[in-house]
């Protein structure tokens, strides 16, 4: 097994509570492991089972402390295998962005803070949750794949379809975790096998799409200075099944861009509407309106609007 570790700082006020409370999500530990300061999750990367372990190191304040002492994050990469010297270069630079991604490391909190503290809509909201952030998928294939699977569906109903396709198409690391499934793994599945464990045909259908074009080269998600973000959102959005709502999430959990707008979301459509106190949700066009004046921050706006629904306890 070839392994290395790197240790992060963490600001005062990292809000460590909401971090491992996305990742507890799944209550059955599947792929992701959640301790009160320590969290690993299991990974395909580059073809390679992986686990990233990451330990919590120093004292974090409550879900709504933004004056806590900094700490830092041990992380510790195990990869089986014994890899090539290109192999396991690449592992090691996919497992650093991993991490940074699943420790929600990616958009600073700060200017949108400074830009939104004394906006009418949502200026209570920043000053009541200081330091929030947006945690995100470790791979942008895993953000997609999790944006399909969640589309029209309740969020218990999708968290069981994705412990269905990790199952199916991921791989146990040598520590007993399961990974979550790269392209390559996904393209190998037959349709049936989907439809059999709850998976509509549409949902189905479109994941080994995605996952086939992706595992083929014919969709390319890397970002380079030939294939910018606006470039991948006009090829997602070519992809039968996958709409502007698919992307917009994709972008936001999988590259942390910073400004997506989540119109198209049901939640943020229910979030405003309690702010505004109005007896139906405002439309898609009118919501879009609506974000469109937090822009570039429109993916803190929609943040922030989730938090709303499901305010958490102050406590770590």
């Amino acid at each position: 097994m070839a392994g290395f570790t790197f240790t992060l700082d963490l600001a005062p006020g990292y809000r460590l509570h909401d971090v491992l409370a996305f990742h507890r999500r799944d209550t059955e530990a599947v792929a992701e492991q959640v301790e009160a300061h320590r969290l690993r999750k299991g990974v395909m990367l580059d073809g390679v089972p992986v686990l990233l372990d990451v330990a919590f190191e120093g004292r974090f304040g409550s879900s709504r402390d933004s004056l806590g002492a900094p700490g830092r994050a041990v992380c510790t990469v195990h990869a089986d295998g014994k890899l090539s010297a290109a192999v396991r270069r690449r592992v090691e630079v996919q497992a650093h962005d991993a991490i940074l991604n699943i420790l929600g490391l990616r958009i600073d909190p700060a200017p949108f803070c400074a830009f939104a503290a004394d906006d009418a809509l949502l200026g209570d909201l920043v000053r009541a949750q200081p330091g929030l952030l947006i945690v995100q998928s470790a791979t942008v294939f895993e953000a997609l794949t999790w944006a399909v699977i969640g589309q029209q569906i309740n969020l218990s109903f999708a968290i069981a379809l994705r412990r269905t396709l990790i199952q199916l198409a991921g791989r146990r690391h040598s520590s007993c975790s399961w990974c979550y499934p790269g392209p390559q793994d996904v393209a190998a599945l037959e349709l049936d096998a989907l439809l059999a464990r709850k998976f509509s045909r549409a949902k189905g259908e479109t994941l080994l799409r995605l996952a086939r074009l992706v595992d083929s080269g014919a969709l390319d998600l890397a970002l380079s200075p030939a294939n910018s973000i606006e470039q991948i959102s006009a090829a997602l959005l070519a992809v039968k099944g996958i709409g502007p709502w698919t992307v917009n999430y994709g972008l936001l959990r999988g590259y942390g861009d910073a400004d997506c707008s989540l119109h198209g979301d049901v939640a943020i459509r229910a979030a405003l509407q309690a702010l505004l106190n109005e007896e139906v949700k405002p439309d898609m066009a009118r919501t879009e309106q609506l974000l469109a004046r937090y822009a570039p921050h429109r993916t803190m706006a929609a943040a922030h609007l989730w938090a709303s629904l499901h305010p958490r306890a102050d406590k770590e």
